[in-house]
């Protein structure tokens, strides 16, 4: 019995997908964008700029999963044997980032994928996300302390970008799960307000 008083937050339903693939021979990379896109491993595990990512890319999709977390509990995600960053950079600014975190017997999880606004639609994610796959295969070479990789998993959700989707599938990602959940609706911070602009060509 619902009360008056305190009436229940607005709520959205969100579906889920999960997809994964169980072969380096699965990865079907995209083509490589035109222009000065360089992807490189973030290798000094600094929360400020993994935060920075996080909101840049996510503010507008309402990633909310971290936002609560210290200093603290940054750092020690950021300090997982094996788990790394890799940051796309156009013309030497940031443009949007692949966090792998590697997980039990040879599972390395995406675990966080995606463009800041302004640089979608330039054919940089494809390439990122070939990028990023493979370095989730080879990354018992970085790591000799971690298994090789034997599957490489990652969820997305309705609230993706309309090419989020169509990305996995043509990188070879197989659809293994789909649920539907009702998440609250929150103002996700972004870097400001208006965020999302595009930068002009």
């Amino acid at each position: 019995m619902s009360n008056p008083a305190h009436p229940a937050a607005p709520a959205s339903e969100v579906t889920i997908w999960s997809l994964e693939q169980t072969s380096p021979d699965d990865l079907r990379p995209s083509a490589v964008p035109e222009g000065d896109i360089r992807i490189v491993r973030s290798g000094i595990p600094l929360p400020e700029f993994s935060r920075f990512l996080y909101t840049a890319v996510g503010g507008d999709i309402r990633w909310t999963d971290r936002l609560t977390m210290t200093y603290a509990q940054w750092q020690e995600a950021l300090d997982r044997p094996g788990a790394e960053t890799w940051v796309a950079y156009a013309d030497g600014t940031p443009a949007g980032y692949i966090e792998l975190d590697p997980q039990d017997d040879g599972v390395v999880e995406i675990m966080y994928f995606g463009l800041i606004p302004a640089f979608r639609g330039r054919r940089i994610g494809g390439h990122l996300l070939s990028y990023g796959v493979a370095r989730a295969w080879d990354l018992a070479e970085r790591w000799p302390q971690r298994p090789a990789t034997k599957r490489v998993w990652l969820h997305t959700c309705s609230k993706d970008g309309p090419h989020a989707m169509d990305n996995y599938l043509r990188r070879g990602f197989r659809l293994f799960d789909t649920r539907t959940e009702l998440e609250p609706d929150v103002v996700t911070p972004g870097p400001w307000p208006g965020s999302g602009r595009q930068l002009l060509p």
